[in-house]
C-alpha cells in the first residue's frame, strides 16, 4: 500500500518538527513548511492530507484551505486544522470551507495521530467508493451506470450528450477541436459535420443549468471546459 504523504503548514518550527517526526515514526511520509505561501509552491496535488495552522502571517490557514478546495487537483484532499482558535465561529468557518477535523492546541501526540488516522481512513474509503465517478463541483457522472446528477438532482442526457460531457470533464482546461470531439464521440463510420457538433453541445448545455457556462467556444479552434463558472462578460461573448 502506498505510504500516505502529509504536508504540515505551521509558523512554529518546533511544533512542525515534533509533528513531522511523530508522523514519520507512525509510518507516514511527512513534510513541513512555515507559511501558506511556501505551501503553495509545493506540488500540493501529491499530498494525501494537509495539517494547517489557522493563525499565520500573510495567508491564513483558512485562506490556504479555501485555495486548496478551489483547485480541482486538491479539492477532495482532506484538511485538518491545528489551531488554538476553537470558538464556534471559527469551527463553522473551517467546516464551511470543507475541513475534515480540528485539533486544538495544545494537543497530545496520541490524539493527533488518532485524528490523522481516522481522517485518512475516511478519505481512503470514500476515494475507493468513488474511483469510477467523475466529479466537478456539483456535477457527478457515473460512466458505468451512465448517470448524471447536478447538485444532487438526476439529469437525463442522450448517449451523445453524455459522451460529450464526459469528454469535456476529463479534459478540463484543454481546447478540443471539433474534429477531436468527432473522433472521440461519434462512430468512425458516421459522417458528422461541425454543425452537428455545435448543435449537440448546445442541446447538452441547456441541461446543465449554471454549469453550462463552463463550456465555452473558442472561435476558430473548438471548445474548452473551464474549472470555474465563467463571468457574465465571458458568457455574452460565447459563439455557437
Amino acid at each position: 500500500m502506498k505510504t500516505k504523504k502529509i504536508l504540515i503548514v505551521d509558523d512554529e518550527p518546533d511544533l512542525c518538527e515534533i509533528v513531522r517526526f511523530n508522523l514519520h515514526t507512525a509510518g507516514y511520509e511527512a513534510e513541513s513548511v512555515l507559511s501558506a505561501e511556501e505551501a503553495l509552491q509545493k506540488d500540493t496535488e501529491s499530498y494525501d492530507l494537509f495539517l494547517l495552522d489557522v493563525m499565520m502571517e500573510g495567508i491564513s490557514g483558512f485562506e490556504l484551505a479555501a485555495k486548496l478546495k478551489a483547485k480541482a487537483e486538491t479539492c477532495e484532499k482532506p484538511i485538518i486544522f491545528l489551531t488554538a482558535k476553537d470558538t464556534e465561529a471559527d469551527l463553522l468557518t473551517g467546516f464551511d470551507i470543507g475541513t475534515d477535523d480540528y485539533i486544538a492546541k495544545p494537543f497530545s501526540v496520541r490524539e493527533m495521530l488518532a485524528r490523522v488516522k481516522a481522517v485518512l481512513n475516511r478519505s481512503t474509503n470514500t476515494s475507493e467508493e468513488n474511483d469510477d465517478l467523475i466529479i466537478f463541483k456539483g456535477l457527478t457522472m457515473n460512466p458505468k451506470s451512465k448517470t448524471l446528477t447536478i447538485d444532487g438532482e438526476p439529469s437525463m442526457l442522450t448517449k451523445t450528450e453524455f459522451e460529450l460531457l464526459q469528454l469535456f470533464l476529463t479534459h478540463r482546461e484543454k481546447v478540443l477541436t471539433r474534429q477531436e470531439i468527432i473522433d472521440q464521440v461519434w462512430p468512425k463510420d458516421v459522417v458528422v459535420t461541425d454543425r452537428t457538433v455545435d448543435v449537440n453541445i448546445t442541446r447538452m448545455r441547456k441541461k446543465l443549468g449554471n454549469y453550462s457556462a463552463c463550456i465555452v467556444s473558442r472561435q476558430g479552434y473548438g471548445y474548452i471546459y473551464f474549472r470555474r463558472i465563467t463571468d457574465k462578460h465571458e458568457k455574452s461573448s460565447q459563439t455557437f
